[in-house]
């Protein structure tokens, strides 16, 4: 018996790794057809029906291979704990951002607000719907959730003033006309970005480390599971296998994003929907479960890191992208998007300024992104 069961639990064993890592299989045998196929798939797609099931296909291999990504990323933070884990799942999140905004900003027509839509797409999906969903299910499963409240202010201390001068500052400036910065202007918002987002993460990690891990009770700690024992190293090289299928696949991505937004005359803004939803979904997933769990800590630093990181990170790598491409880049928001975003972050700031949390918060939220979506059609 014991000889029948020991080949069967080897095969067992031989095959769990195809079992959990079939999105990288399906992401590879994806970028494999359109690599190869050549002409053949360029021809197919160009009838509008298989456009559309092509976008479906990519839209949902993308999405598989980032909640991968998330999952790889987690693991890292069971073995290098809090906020470092967190880290890797932020870094690893920006590089899609910046790779798929990227892809759809260099192909086809030049639409030099996309970058600048789809930074404030995932302002709004992370800022209202995740935390929109995270607070409402956390304070239903639990009726009231806590956080470190000086972790929360280091993070708002940081966003808001970033938020204010990459978004809405050139609507103001008078140098160059329109909503846009000169170049020097654009160089020392690298370097207050980049300095800044240095800064932070010497206090995260370093200086004021117990900010953003202190949140969570010891004994809610003690139920949350302990993840399965994996190599640090073997989570790090499928991390970096899958970030770059998903770098190819965001590049494949922009052609069915070209024909929505140029072909069929929907809204500039409803593309970087789609690549912020994307982006943020994995992430959103991530945030929701810890809510769930009663780690409100855990998803503040992935839905504010992420904010942190868009802003930080994200919009000084499009400056750059954006010089050396030669494509034209507007940064400061337009109209009613400027409501939106200040009170937005208005509500961030009563949210995240008690170090409790409730359902009706989360409510408050969810209506503000409900606004959000209704306005991409009805400005």
């Amino acid at each position: 018996m014991n000889a029948v069961e020991q080949p069967t639990n080897r095969r067992f064993r031989a095959l769990r790794p195809v079992q959990t890592e079939w999105p990288l299989l399906l992401s590879i045998a994806t970028g494999a057809l359109f690599l190869f196929g050549g002409a053949a798939v360029a021809n197919l797609i160009m009838s509008p029906p298989w456009l559309i099931l092509t976008f479906g296909w990519l839209f949902l291999t993308i999405l598989f291979a980032s909640k991968a990504v998330v999952r790889h990323a987690e693991d890292l933070a069971h073995e290098l704990g809090e906020p470092f884990g967190t880290l890797v799942l932020t870094f690893s999140i920006t590089t899609i951002e910046v790779a798929s905004i990227s892809a759809v900003m260099l192909h086809g027509a030049n639409n030099p607000a996309l970058p600048r839509d789809t930074v404030f797409a995932i302002l709004m999906i992370i800022l209202n719907g995740m935390v929109g969903l995270s607070l409402l299910f956390g304070g239903w499963m639990h009726k009231e959730q806590h956080y470190n409240l000086q972790g929360a202010n280091v993070y708002l201390s940081v966003i808001v003033p970033l938020a204010v001068l990459s978004l809405i500052l050139p609507d103001f400036t008078r140098t160059t006309p329109g909503p846009t910065l000169s170049a020097a202007q654009q160089a020392f918002l690298i370097i207050v970005a980049l300095g800044l987002y240095g800064a932070f993460l010497a206090i995260q990690t370093g200086r004021h480390r117990e900010y953003f891990s202190a949140g969570t009770p010891r004994s809610e700690e003690s139920k949350v599971p302990a993840a399965k024992p994996r190599s640090v190293y073997f989570s790090v090289m499928l991390l970096v296998v899958y970030l770059v299928t998903i770098i190819y696949l965001a590049e494949l991505l922009a052609t069915p994003i070209d024909y929505f937004t140029e072909t069929l005359h929907l809204p500039d803004a409803l593309g970087a929907v789609i690549i912020a939803a994307l982006v943020a979904t994995p992430e959103a997933l991530s945030a929701v479960r810890a809510a769930m769990a009663n780690r409100l800590q855990r998803a503040m630093n992935i839905f504010l890191g992420s904010v942190l990181a868009t802003i930080g990170l994200t919009i000084p790598a499009m400056l750059v992208v954006a010089h050396f491409s030669g494509r034209h880049f507007v940064l400061g928001l337009e109209h009613t998007d400027i409501v939106m975003l200040l009170l937005t972050l208005f509500s961030c700031g009563i949210t995240f300024g008690s170090g409790r949390t409730n359902v009706l918060q989360g409510a408050v939220h969810l209506i503000l992104f409900s606004v959000y979506v209704l306005l991409i059609f009805q400005d």
